[in-house]
């Protein structure tokens, strides 16, 4: 089976349950319509109800102040301490503004963010050369009541460009801090996932995109 056909059931689902319905345009649809596949999935819309994010243990920590040290997490403009828990609240916070204001749609959803990379730039790397900062995290959407999946997870890559040396002093002084730009860069990036079919640079990996790909 399919993964979008899993999905399209998992809907007709909700909306037999009286969890869901589909989008404005086919909100009386009866579930065995959108079952069937006569409503188009890029019609589906979704409504955020809780936002997770996960930062697993698992991934390794840097404090070394090399070009590009090796490890899962790289983080240093907040103080020593947690760095798990302080790329959690980047996201969260960055998670939070992407889906403010978006319409309400008509697929009760949670959305599960699980981080698998948050490298931003050592000491050393910001005040020479820049560099990359390279942000990776998956994506599920999930029922609200029993945490079924509802997608197949898919990985993001949202790389944003560091700045390094004066160029790094000067957006400083604008206030662009490394946490200012990342966290508004995830905001954006986890907003064109949920709007646009073709996601974030790569269009089979947005969720309409994703949906609409198979």
């Amino acid at each position: 089976m399919k993964p979008i056909r899993i999905f399209v059931m998992a809907v007709a689902g909700l909306a037999l349950a009286g969890c869901s319905s589909v989008d404005t345009a086919t909100r009386n649809a009866p579930a065995q319509v959108v079952a069937s596949g006569a409503v188009p999935v890029d019609q589906l819309s979704f409504d955020i109800q809780e936002i997770r994010v996960s930062v697993p243990k698992s991934l390794t920590v840097s404090e070394a102040n090399r070009y590009l040290p090796k490890a899962d997490i790289v983080w240093r403009e907040d103080a020593p301490g947690d760095r798990h828990a302080q790329v959690q609240a980047i996201f969260e916070d960055a998670m939070a503004r992407g889906v403010s204001g978006l319409p309400q749609g008509t697929l009760p959803v949670v959305l599960d963010i699980q981080v698998t990379r948050f490298h931003a730039l050592t000491e050393k790397a910001r005040y020479t050369v820049g560099g990359v900062h390279d942000l990776e995290f998956l994506v599920i959407l999930r029922h609200p009541e029993t945490g079924q999946m509802l997608n197949t997870p898919y990985q993001v890559t949202a790389d944003l460009k560091a700045f390094g040396g004066s160029a790094a002093l000067e957006a400083e002084a604008r206030g662009e801090t490394q946490k200012v730009r990342i966290t508004d860069h995830l905001a954006k990036v986890i907003r064109t996932e949920l709007t646009s079919q073709e996601g974030y640079k790569a269009p089979k990996h947005g969720v309409l995109g994703f949906l609409n790909s198979i």
